[in-house]
């Protein structure tokens, strides 16, 4: 049976550098993706209310190092094969589903669903390297490291613990070290592509944090303190988006990229978007995840697991925000590195109530915002670490 031509045609580059915008598709795929962020801050969740939270956190590290890789290897094959054409849709469309399956496996991918995890996510990397190689065969030299890696988490759904917890730890080390074993060559990123991808996604991440605090909420009468607790969580997560979209960071980011030659590019973007943006992506899930567990109840005192994750999602972020910058070469960070250690101070709050831990969280990143503006010379980009 002969395709249709629009099925078969070779793929075209990407647009110059400057031109390429984020597509209504992409950012389609970006709502699947942030779903599977969504399953992890229930998985997370769960494991605070069933006693096991470092068995939770190990979990949610575990399911997020696979997917996030697989997410960043999207987010660059749009950089340079844009869905601009109906074959191209076409499969980005079918990616999304191979995203959709990982995601309502995620709940019980360690109790009974890894296999289809493993399926998913077979999909996910077959879609992605068929449409890469229309446009590079560079990227030919990370397919062998993906396929061992969804080998590892199969076997790993057919073993019990600690085995699996170790197959799958060594299907996360194997796909984010395969950078450094292949090379970084042969991907011409476009700078403002990169940084408006990513600063979407944490936008939408964001905004689901907000539905966690509605869940949380979901059947409980809205009284005073309820409602005050919920909207201290916005007002936690209004303050998260200030740290990273209430600066000019994006347009630094964007000048820092589009100024160094492509191979040192890929390196800023491996460091800055793929590698730092796991602890800011992970700070929310678990700031999301504290909130929910204290909506019901906030002016009594939070499990100690409850407070540290609480505690630990601002810490993750304000570092992994400062970490972000730091690679590009942006300064001013000591604000955001102290307010993450402070932040770890609120867990004994938390132990006496949880409207006091989350109010103190809030006055403190809050702080954090007020001083650097205060403080930090506008407009000052320093050259990217590793230069």
């Amino acid at each position: 049976m002969r395709l249709p031509g629009w099925f078969t045609e070779r793929v075209e580059p990407a647009p110059a550098e400057g031109e390429l915008r984020v597509s209504t598709l992409e950012l389609f795929f970006d709502l699947v993706f942030v779903f599977t962020v969504t399953q992890l801050t229930s998985l997370l969740a769960d494991g605070l209310q069933d006693g096991r939270p470092l068995e939770g956190a190990l979990r949610v590290l575990l399911v997020f190092g696979v997917i996030w890789w697989m997410y960043a290897g999207y987010a660059w094959l749009t950089n340079v094969v844009p869905p601009v054409r109906p074959a191209r849709r076409v499969l980005t469309l079918l990616g999304m589903a191979g995203f959709m399956i990982v995601a309502l496996s995620i709940p019980s991918v360690f109790d009974g669903d890894g296999v289809a995890f493993a399926i998913g996510y077979l999909l996910l990397i077959t879609v992605h390297a068929g449409l890469y190689l229309q446009a590079t065969s560079a990227f030919a030299r990370v397919i062998p490291f993906n396929l061992c890696g969804v080998a590892l988490i199969g076997v790993a759904s057919f073993v019990g613990a600690p085995y699996n917890y170790l197959l799958w730890g060594a299907a996360v080390l194997l796909l984010w070290g395969s950078p450094y074993f292949i090379g970084q060559k042969g991907f011409a990123l476009k700078a403002a592509h990169i940084v408006e991808r990513h600063g979407l996604l944490v936008i939408v991440v964001l905004g689901e944090s907000i539905v966690a605090i509605g869940i949380g909420a979901k059947g409980l009468h809205i009284g005073f303190t309820l409602g005050l607790a919920a909207t201290l969580g916005l007002a936690l997560t209004a303050c998260l988006w200030w740290i990273y979209f209430g600066g000019d960071d994006e347009p630094r980011a964007e000048h820092a990229l589009a100024g160094a030659e492509p191979v040192r590019r890929t390196r800023l973007i491996l460091g800055a978007y793929f590698y730092a943006h796991i602890p800011i992506l992970l700070g929310v899930v678990a700031v999301a995840a504290g909130v929910k567990k204290l909506i019901g109840h906030p002016v009594d005192p939070l499990k100690p697991s409850a407070a540290v994750t609480l505690a630990v999602g601002v810490a993750l972020f304000l570092a992994g925000n400062a970490w972000f910058r730091r690679v590009l070469g942006i300064t001013g960070n000591r604000l955001r590195n102290g307010g993450a250690l402070i932040s770890l101070v609120t867990v004994a709050l938390g132990l006496w109530s949880a409207l006091a831990q989350l109010t103190a969280l809030v006055a403190l990143v809050a702080m954090v915002i007020v001083l650097e503006r205060r403080s930090a010379p506008r407009g000052h980009v320093l050259e990217p670490a590793g230069h």
